[in-house]
C-alpha cells in the first residue's frame, strides 16, 4: 500500500491538521484498516477506493471508525488531484454520510457537506466543570456539543479537563466565539474517541457555519480553528449543506509493508 501524509486546511507544513491517506484498489478488512490507523496514531487515517464515477471513502481514528471527517476528505482529494492525476476538477465521494463533493480551484479545495441541525440545551454541569470558564449558551448536535464562550482570548487560552470531558454523553466538544481576524473561531476536543484536541475539524464546521451564518446574518464567512497548529477556512452556508474551502500540502509519501 502507498501511504501519504497531508497537512490539511493550511498551505504550510507542520500547520493545519495532518491526515494519513491510503488509496486502495479494493477494500481490505475493517480490522486491518483500524490497526493501520492505530499504528499511524494521527487523528484520522482515510482510505478510499475508486469505482466507475466516484470514490468510496472511510475514515478511522486510532480507536474507531467515524461517519464524517472534513480534513481527511480534503487530504484525500489533494492526493487524488496531485498524485493520481485525476482528469477533472471535481470529485464525488460516497460515504456513510452520503455524497460529498470536492472541487479544486487553483490551490484551494472546496468541500460540500451536509449541514447538521443543533438545538439549544441547558449546559451540563460536567461541561461547566471541565471547561471552568463562563459558558454563554450550549447547543447539541447528533454527537457533538457546542459551548459558546465569551471571546477569542477565552477560546485560545482554554485548558479543558479531558478526563471530565469523557464523562459527557457527547463524543465531540466544540468551543466557539466571534473572532478578531475571522468571523468566528473554535477549538474541538474528542477525548472519548482518542483525540484530546483535533487541530482543524471540518465536521465541526457543519454545525458552526449554519449557527454563525444566522448569528452574523451573512452566508459567506471566514473561520480559524485556534489549535496549536491552527487552520483557516473559507465557509459558505447553503440550504441544508455547507461549503468549506481550504488548502493542503503533502508532507510524506511512502510504502506500508504488511
Amino acid at each position: 500500500m502507498t501511504i501519504y501524509q497531508v497537512d490539511a486546511f493550511t498551505n504550510e507544513l507542520f500547520k493545519g491538521n495532518p491526515a494519513a491517506v491510503i488509496p486502495l484498489k479494493e477494500w481490505v478488512s475493517e480490522s486491518l484498516m483500524q490497526i493501520i490507523a492505530e499504528e499511524n496514531n494521527l487523528s484520522e487515517t482515510v482510505f478510499f477506493v475508486q469505482n466507475s464515477h466516484q470514490f468510496e471513502i472511510r475514515w478511522f481514528t486510532p480507536s474507531c471508525e467515524i461517519d464524517l471527517c472534513g480534513h481527511a476528505t480534503l487530504a484525500a482529494a489533494h492526493i487524488i488531484f496531485s498524485e493520481l492525476n485525476y482528469p477533472t476538477n471535481s470529485i464525488e465521494f460516497s460515504s456513510k454520510s452520503g455524497i460529498l463533493s470536492v472541487e479544486k480551484k487553483q490551490n484551494w479545495y472546496t468541500l460540500n457537506f451536509p449541514s447538521e441541525d443543533i438545538k439549544e440545551i441547558e449546559t451540563p454541569l460536567i461541561l461547566k466543570e471541565a471547561l471552568n470558564v463562563p459558558i454563554l449558551k450550549t447547543f447539541k448536535g447528533n454527537w457533538k456539543i457546542i459551548a459558546l464562550l465569551e471571546n477569542e482570548a477565552t477560546i485560545k487560552h482554554l485548558k479543558p479537563n479531558f478526563s471530565k470531558l469523557t464523562e459527557l454523553a457527547f463524543s465531540g466538544i466544540i468551543v466557539t466565539s466571534k473572532g478578531e481576524k475571522a468571523d468566528f473561531v473554535s477549538r474541538f476536543f474528542a477525548p472519548k474517541i482518542g483525540i484530546n484536541e483535533d487541530p482543524v475539524t471540518g465536521s465541526a464546521h457543519t454545525l458552526l457555519i449554519p449557527y454563525w451564518a444566522k448569528e452574523l446574518n451573512k452566508n459567506h464567512l471566514t473561520a480559524i480553528q485556534l489549535s496549536k497548529r491552527t487552520g483557516f477556512l473559507r465557509c459558505e452556508n447553503l440550504i441544508g449543506r455547507v461549503e468549506m474551502s481550504g488548502q493542503a500540502i503533502t508532507y510524506l509519501k511512502g510504502k506500508l509493508t504488511i
